[in-house]
């Protein structure tokens, strides 16, 4: 039998994907079902992987990749949509796990760490099975169709990730000089923060792929978010806030790093200094031609 039947009563009203996985994991006998979908879904994918390795891409039919896996063409519609969805089987959970994560957020953490602690839930569903990730991404390279694919999945984070970062920025807060609040700029840095995540996830994720995913791949992508934060979002000047929370100006020991970011709160009204300096100067080198530049200035 394809359908099993059950007593009204033991039927929740309206059950959706979030309560069906909580039930999966209420007693002995669900969690031994949700093993052997699990078992399943890997087995299906593994010989959709196997086909499209050795008879090409096309050339496979969902008829033939049931068959390999032992079970019947309705049995693989169960599990996956279409052929293609066999290649990326977990997206559509990790999806809504992220979703939830950037919705239960603490208002004071910063946007950008949420952004990065959602897309740590894409690295760790690579890393959970890296043998199998390992070879996806070598069948990936063979196939246009599916690297297709996988820019599609890939856009959904993205956007995904925009849309919150739009929704962290309030246009009642001090902000920046030079921030167009309300207007492009806020799309503009959304945008381009969440495409740089991405892109550090992506190159982390396939840099560790192709050494056969071996190495801490968190901790390389953990350095790969402290460059993004440094590039992207560094720490804004006394007031400027997203919203929920003030973000606090950055304390540093370094005094020359404390007044260049002092600097951005000056008045946007005042003139354009530029200075050149070598790059390997000491900052506080360069720190003290730029307030000898400015006495000058000052004096004329």
């Amino acid at each position: 039998m394809d359908r099993q039947t059950s007593p009204p009563q033991q039927q929740p009203p309206a059950a959706g994907p979030d309560q069906s996985r909580a039930g999966a994991e209420s007693g002995p006998g669900s969690r031994r079902a949700a093993a052997q979908r699990l078992q399943m879904r890997q087995d299906l994918t593994a010989a959709a992987m196997e086909l499209f390795a050795t008879q090409g891409y096309e050339e496979t039919t969902v008829d033939q990749i049931a068959a390999a896996a032992g079970v019947a063409r309705r049995t693989f519609f169960r599990y996956f949509r279409s052929k293609e969805e066999a290649i990326f089987p977990d997206h559509d959970d990790t999806l809504v796990r992220v979703a939830d994560l950037l919705a239960s957020a603490e208002a004071e953490e910063h946007p950008l760490d949420v952004v990065c602690r959602g897309i740590k839930e894409v690295l760790r569903m690579y890393a959970s099975t890296p043998e199998m990730s390992v070879a996806r991404y070598q069948l990936i390279r063979q196939v246009p169709a599916l690297r297709e694919r996988e820019i599609a999945v890939v856009s959904r984070y993205e956007r995904l990730f925009t849309r919150y970062l739009l929704g962290r920025f309030d246009a009642a807060e001090q902000t920046p000089p030079g921030w167009q609040r309300g207007g492009d700029d806020d799309s503009m840095l959304a945008e381009v923060s969440a495409a740089a995540v991405v892109a550090a996830h992506n190159h982390v994720l396939r840099r560790w792929l192709r050494a056969g995913g071996h190495g801490d791949v968190e901790a390389q992508l953990d350095h790969s978010f402290g460059v993004i934060r440094g590039t992207f979002w560094p720490t804004p000047p006394s007031g400027a806030r997203r919203r929920g929370a003030a973000v606090a100006p950055g304390a540093s020991d370094d005094d020359g790093e404390s007044e260049a970011l002092s600097a951005l709160s000056a008045s946007p009204g005042g003139e354009v200094l530029i200075t050149v300096a070598r790059t390997d100067a000491p900052l506080e080198t360069v720190v003290d031609s730029i307030r000898a530049a400015l006495a000058g200035r000052g004096s004329a």
